[in-house]
C-alpha cells in the first residue's frame, strides 16, 4: 500500500513537471508578470500625455524589476504609434523620476544596451523579415491599399519601424507587441492597426488570458470607454481564430 501511494506521488509531481515545463516553452501562462503589466501601463499613460500618473507607473515599473534601459526603449519605441511629442515628455519625465531616485540613495539598474546589428542586408529587407515573422505571412506580391498609394510610406515602415526599432534587442518582439497595443489603445481610433497587433501578440506567444487581463489594465489605467473599444477588438480577433 505505502509503495502504491509512494509511486502516486512519483507520478503526480512528474506529471506537474511536465505541464509546467510545456506552458513555459508555448507561452501559456494565464498572467501578465509584474514586469509585463508595468509596461502596459507605462506605455498607456505615457501614450495619453498624463505625465503625473506617469511618474507613479515609472516608479512602480522599476520597482517591479524593469531597467532604466527597457523602460527607456519602452518610450523611445512607442514614438512611432504615438508621435515625438508624447515619447520625449515621456522621456523627460522618466529621467526627473530615476534622479528623484538617486536623491533617495535608490539606483535602478540600467540594465543592457542594444546590440549593434551586423547583418548585411539592407535595412528593407531586414525589415521585412521582421515583419514576415510576426504575422506568420509572407510579403509577396503587389502592393495595395495606403501601400499602393503611397510607397513612401511602406518603405519607411519597413526600414524604420521593422528594423531601426523591433531589431534592436533590449525589448523582446512580445514586450514591443504589448507597449503597441497598449499605445494604440490609448489613442483610439486605429481600430484596424490594433486588431493587426493583437494578432500578432497571439503569434508571438501571448495568450487570450493574458489579452483580456492586458484589456483590464488599460480600464484601470487609461479609462472604460478605451477598455471596451480594446475589448471589442479583441473579441473580434479571438471570434476569427476559433
Amino acid at each position: 500500500m505505502m509503495i502504491k501511494k509512494l509511486m502516486k506521488s512519483i507520478l503526480f509531481i512528474m506529471t506537474m513537471i511536465i505541464a509546467t515545463s510545456a506552458n513555459a516553452q508555448t507561452g501559456t501562462s494565464q498572467n501578465l508578470s509584474a514586469k509585463q503589466q508595468a509596461l502596459v501601463r507605462i506605455s498607456a499613460v505615457t501614450a495619453k500625455g498624463d505625465l503625473s500618473k506617469l511618474k507613479i507607473e515609472l516608479n512602480a515599473g522599476l520597482e517591479a524589476g524593469l531597467t532604466i534601459n527597457q523602460i527607456r526603449e519602452t518610450i523611445v519605441h512607442l514614438y512611432a504609434y504615438a508621435g515625438f511629442p508624447r515619447s520625449i515628455r515621456g522621456l523627460q519625465t522618466l529621467m526627473t523620476v530615476v534622479d528623484e531616485r538617486k536623491a533617495k540613495s535608490i539606483n535602478d539598474e540600467k540594465g543592457a544596451e542594444a546590440s549593434p546589428i551586423n547583418d548585411g542586408h539592407s535595412k528593407y529587407e531586414r525589415g521585412k523579415a521582421i515583419l514576415e515573422e510576426l504575422t506568420g505571412t509572407s510579403e509577396t506580391g503587389s502592393k495595395t491599399g495606403y501601400a499602393a498609394f503611397a510607397p513612401e510610406i511602406e518603405v519607411f515602415l519597413k526600414e524604420h519601424l521593422f528594423a531601426d526599432i523591433f531589431e534592436r534587442d533590449v525589448l523582446t518582439y512580445t514586450e514591443r507587441e504589448l507597449v503597441t497595443i497598449s499605445v494604440l489603445s490609448s489613442i483610439g481610433g486605429v481600430e484596424p492597426m490594433l486588431r493587426s497587433h493583437l494578432n500578432i501578440c497571439l503569434n508571438v506567444g501571448l495568450s487570450p488570458s493574458q489579452l483580456q487581463q492586458f484589456v483590464g489594465l488599460i480600464s484601470s489605467s487609461i479609462g472604460k470607454e478605451e477598455a471596451k473599444s480594446a475589448q471589442a477588438i479583441l473579441d473580434e480577433v479571438l471570434k476569427s481564430r476559433k
